[in-house]
This record gives structure tokens, C-alpha cells and sequence, in this order.
């Protein structure tokens, strides 16, 4: 008999065979990631914490945020395990603390002690958020430039971005 095994009648040759090996050796590696907590999405009661924070993450609270200063990247964590949500950048979040006066409606709805929070990744070709115009109160994404307002929901003032930034609840 050949390296080549009946299946169905139809034999199954040499590649068919290492394939198959080859999947039966990973699926355990793949069924572990799917269900890696830290890659999961954030689930209500997370609690937030900092981007490159300390061994040992401490929920950041609305006092920890400067009124009108930069924005501050954080990964949710669930609060019941302290397992950071930080294995997908899908996860990231930015948090911003404003005037909530010059909120509109749908802003006010999700915001808490004037701090909103929005995905971190542009809703154009999913780069990071990460400039800031304080003079202006503007977010902007430094790929293609693709500018936010925070205080209208994120809105696209300018640029490519097709939608705004998802808002997250608080």
C-alpha cells in the first residue's frame, strides 16, 4: 500500500494528509486565541484603565482626566477577573474630559462628569486617534487626516473618514 489512504473510496494523497496534520496542530492554538479574555470585546461594567500602565492596572476615575486636556488611550478591564481587554487594538479607547456645556444631546446621553469616550481607531483605514487640538477641541487621525468633534458625537468635521467614531458608554 502507498502513503495515500482511502477516504470515501477516493484516496487521499501526501498533501491532503500533511494539511490535515497540519490543522489538527494548530486548532488548539486558534480555539485558545478565540477564547483569550483579553482579546475579548468590552462588555458592560469594564472598567477603564490607562494605555501602558502599571503592572498592576488601577481603574482610572473622571479626576484622573485633565478638563480640556489631551486625550487619554485606555483598554477596558473587566472588572470581576482584572484581565486588561488589551490583545485586540480594536479594544483601545480614548477618553476625554470637556466643558459637557457645549455638549449636544446624543454627547450628553453617553457622557459622565464631562469625560466621553470614543473607539481610538479612525473610522477610515482604522489607524490610531491620536492628535489632539486643544485650541479648537478637535481629535484628528495623522494617516489621511480625518478630524472628529467630540462634543457633537464625534462627528468628521474634514477629512476621508467615512462615519464617526464609535462612542462608547460610560
Amino acid at each position: 500500500m502507498n502513503l495515500a489512504t482511502q477516504c470515501g473510496g477516493r484516496p487521499i494523497g501526501r498533501r491532503a494528509l500533511l494539511g490535515l496534520g497540519v490543522g489538527a496542530a494548530l486548532a488548539p492554538r486558534l480555539a485558545s486565541t478565540q477564547t483569550d479574555p483579553a482579546r475579548e470585546r468590552p462588555k458592560e461594567n469594564d472598567l477603564l484603565v490607562a494605555v501602558g500602565g502599571t503592572a498592576a492596572p488601577r481603574p482610572l476615575k473622571p479626576d484622573d482626566l485633565p478638563l480640556d486636556g489631551n486625550p487619554t488611550m485606555v483598554w477596558p478591564m473587566d472588572a470581576q477577573s482584572n484581565t486588561v481587554r488589551s490583545g485586540s487594538r480594536l479594544n483601545k479607547v480614548l477618553l476625554l474630559r470637556l466643558d459637557p456645556d457645549g455638549f449636544d444631546s446624543a454627547t450628553k446621553e453617553h457622557a459622565v462628569y464631562g469625560v466621553v469616550a470614543y473607539s481610538a481607531v479612525c473610522t477610515h483605514t482604522g489607524c490610531d486617534v491620536v492628535i489632539w487640538h486643544s485650541d479648537r477641541r478637535l481629535l484628528e487621525c495623522p494617516c489621511h487626516n480625518s478630524v472628529y468633534d467630540p462634543m457633537e458625537g464625534a462627528k468628521v468635521v474634514s477629512g476621508p473618514a467615512p462615519r464617526p467614531l464609535p462612542a462608547r458608554r460610560l
